[in-house]
């Protein structure tokens, strides 16, 4: 069994990795978990005792087996649980992430397989991201960001890659939820910024920073 600090490390390193396999850096780390470079390597020390990562002194760490399948599980609980408070008790999108936080750490297989049947077995979470299934396989969607797409071009917003409530409440209030269907009318040369039709009914723009974050399936 690992501490909540140790559980949050390894789904930090496993995000930064892009789920490639690829090495984080301390200081990479150090940004996300907001601490000191000096206390991160103190705590890759203790997963690469625990043979939870490979670390590589002033390179960084990558996962082993055995922590890229505690990082997996993880991240499912956490899915799972954003799935139960927006589609069973009523919470919105941007409500639900640090309440997944807290409760993503509770060690119980057998509850984490019983919430998964009750919810009818979700593919993917209230943001659009897939959910590992019970051996921590993660089936990717073919996403594209909006700040890539081009004039003409068509889709359907199914993810997020930016989570804050900030941003989430921006979308709702936009018309950009999960579902909504895009075309791609105007890219502004100056700022990037693009102006776009959402459900056949109205255009909007939006800044080049918005578009970065949003996926679609075209």
């Amino acid at each position: 069994m690992h501490s909540f600090t140790e559980e949050n490390y390894l789904k930090t390193i496993f995000h930064l990795s892009k789920e490639d396999g690829s090495v984080v850096t301390t200081n990479g780390i150090a940004e996300v978990v907001n601490t000191r470079a000096a206390s991160v390597t103190d705590m890759l020390k203790k997963l690469a005792e625990k043979k939870l990562i490979n670390y590589i002194k002033y390179q960084g760490a990558t996962l082993t087996e055995s922590g890229k399948q505690t990082a997996t599980e993880i991240i499912r609980k956490h899915r799972l649980w954003e799935v139960f408070l927006v589609e069973k008790l009523d919470f919105k999108w941007d409500e639900v992430h640090d309440i997944a936080e807290e409760l993503e750490h509770i060690n119980s297989p057998e509850l984490i397989e019983r919430l998964d049947k009750f919810l009818g077995y979700p593919k993917s979470d209230p943001h659009g991201d897939p959910i590992p299934d019970s051996n921590g396989k993660i089936l990717q969607k073919p996403f594209v960001n909006l700040n890539k797409m081009k004039p003409g071009e068509q889709g359907k917003i199914s993810g997020v890659s930016e989570h804050s409530a900030i941003f989430l409440q921006y979308l709702e209030k936009s018309g950009l939820t999960l579902g909504t269907l895009i075309k791609i009318i105007d890219v502004m040369e100056f700022d990037g910024s693009i102006t776009l039709e959402i459900n056949n009914d109205k255009t909007i723009s939006i800044s080049r920073e918005v578009a970065k974050n949003l996926l679609a399936v075209i």
